[in-house]
């Protein structure tokens, strides 16, 4: 080999080793940021999500709407109150209070919420729609009664970027304990 040929190989060598060392590398799950975001009207998935930010170790954020509910808005059975209104016209976006939850900040965001009518409430395509979720991972958590997640995931995707990754979580009914909720975070690992 020429002196030449063997100078070449060198640079070679001495390149790829340190474009491979400037290379990102992943995030581990111990390094990525995580936040916990959630809407609640009655103080349950406050309570859930609160338990979930201390499993986590994340930062929580509430969704507050610019004008909060009242007992009489969120009467399911009244066709006139305004939780009703709201689940009966898909284009409807109440408005959030304010829009500092910094998602640029976070790798994982759970976004927690009452099912209402099987779905999300609009306020959460609101929320979804205020930030630009790209590159990240949003797993839904939600409280029900007794529904489960119906078509939230489809009906939230087209809220968010192509590139975000939406991942369906859990459905708690009740009051779940911090084990049940680390149960599931550890399940939603594997």
């Amino acid at each position: 080999m020429s002196k030449q040929h063997l100078v070449l190989s060198a640079l070679a060598i001495i390149f790829l080793f340190s474009s491979c060392t400037n290379a990102q590398t992943p995030k581990t799950n111990n390094e990525m940021k995580v936040l916990v975001t959630y809407f609640s009207a009655t103080g349950t998935t406050k309570a859930v999500a609160e338990k979930l930010s201390k499993i986590t170790n994340a930062d929580i954020y509430e969704i507050k709407p610019e004008v909060p509910y009242t007992s009489a808005d969120l009467d399911w059975h009244d066709k006139e109150s305004r939780s009703t209104i709201e689940m009966q016209d898909k284009n409807s976006r109440p408005a959030i209070a304010d829009k500092n939850a910094k998602i640029e900040n976070y790798d994982v965001i759970y976004v927690g919420f009452p099912i209402w009518w099987y779905v999300a409430p609009t306020i959460i395509n609101t929320f979804l729609e205020s930030y630009d979720f790209s590159e990240k991972t949003v797993i839904l958590f939600a409280t029900s009664g007794g529904s489960g997640f119906g078509k939230t995931v489809e009906d939230l995707k087209g809220s968010c970027s192509p590139k975000t990754i939406i991942k369906e979580g859990k459905v708690f009914s009740g009051h779940p304990t911090e084990t049940d909720i680390e149960a599931w975070v550890k399940s939603m690992k594997d």
